[in-house]
């Protein structure tokens, strides 16, 4: 957003420069977590799109490296399909270990036994962060119950936290991944739902200077109108962005439902976008599916015949996307 539409709504900063808003479902599941984290095993945080999973997990590291009780790792690669059981103990190693332990084996026996003896020394929980783990291989996923198993034995406690879109619970509910799956505790980020609105005057009176109000920027019908259109905090945050810059534009101040409703995409909320919140993009649904990607691309653009178009939905649904 350029400083002229700052200045002609009296913003202090960019709508993306806000605080951390939390409604009561947060602040409840986020204690939930902490606590799961004390006690080890496999953490699933899932949400679709734009829900806040990452600034969650941000605060969640940050609360505990306060606390200090409990030892902090991430797993830094940016491709999670290449995340291998053998890249999180590197993770775990670079995270944990001290000048005086020196180089860490890779030879896989050595390897193991030198993170059991590191984490026996350093007797305290640890909490590894596995970001956009919908794109974990399922091996992967699996081998994490292993993982966790052997720093048991060390004695000592190992909490993986895994987060990512809603396809990420749907593959824990699998039942060829029941050996990890059924051992998961899950969280889900629910959309804002009737918080919108006041998400939205949170939103503008954090980012606006002294006395002016949300309804001087926007008014009551225009946030209502957001409110119920969008669902999440990054919907939320680019549309109003673009309407106040449209507003601008046209000399209108506080901006108007006219206004918000022309910025809208029409499609915001059709099947595609939808299912591409929930993880599920066109080479996902071809997996998922089994049939090639052509076939996918025909059902979202309607070009299948109503039989087959039918049968489709009714394994979307098993996703539990309304189609």
């Amino acid at each position: 957003m350029d400083i002229e539409t700052m200045q002609h709504f009296g913003l202090a900063k960019e709508l993306e420069k806000a605080d951390y808003f939390e409604t009561e479902h947060y602040k409840t599941m986020l204690s939930n977590v902490k606590l799961a984290i004390k006690s080890g095993g496999i953490i699933a945080l899932t949400g679709i799109v734009g829900i806040g999973k990452t600034v969650s997990l941000r605060r969640i590291q940050q609360a505990i490296g306060e606390e200090n009780k409990i030892l902090v790792s991430k797993s830094l690669v940016t491709e999670k399909r290449n995340v291998t059981i053998n890249t999180l103990f590197t993770a775990l190693f670079t995270d944990l270990a001290r000048k005086k332990d020196g180089k860490f084996p890779t030879q896989p026996e050595k390897r193991e036994r030198k993170l059991q003896t590191l984490i026996k020394e350093l007797n305290k929980p640890v909490a590894l962060f596995i970001d956009e783990a919908h794109n974990l291989h399922s091996r992967t996923l699996v081998s994490l119950k292993c993982l966790i198993e052997l720093v048991q034995d060390a004695p000592g406690i190992l909490a993986v936290v895994i987060v990512g879109h809603p396809k990420l619970a749907n593959d824990l509910r699998n039942p060829a991944l029941e050996e990890i799956g059924a051992r998961a505790k899950l969280f889900e980020f629910n959309p804002l739902g009737t918080s919108g609105s006041k998400f939205i005057e949170w939103l503008l009176k954090n980012c606006s200077k002294d006395k002016v109000k949300p309804y001087d920027i926007f008014t009551k019908e225009a946030i209502d109108l957001f409110a119920n259109r969008l669902i999440t905090p990054l919907q939320i945050i680019y549309y109003l962005t673009r309407a106040l810059e449209k507003s601008y534009q046209l000399g209108e101040k506080p901006v108007s439902t006219t206004t918000a409703q022309a910025i809208l995409s029409p499609d915001l909320n059709s099947l595609e976008p939808n299912l591409a919140r929930h993880g599920y993009n066109i080479m996902t649904l071809s997996d998922y599916l089994n049939i090639n990607r052509r076939e996918v691309k025909s059902y979202l653009r309607g070009q299948l015949a109503p039989s087959r178009i039918e049968e489709i939905d009714k394994e979307i649904l098993k996703l539990g996307i309304a189609v």
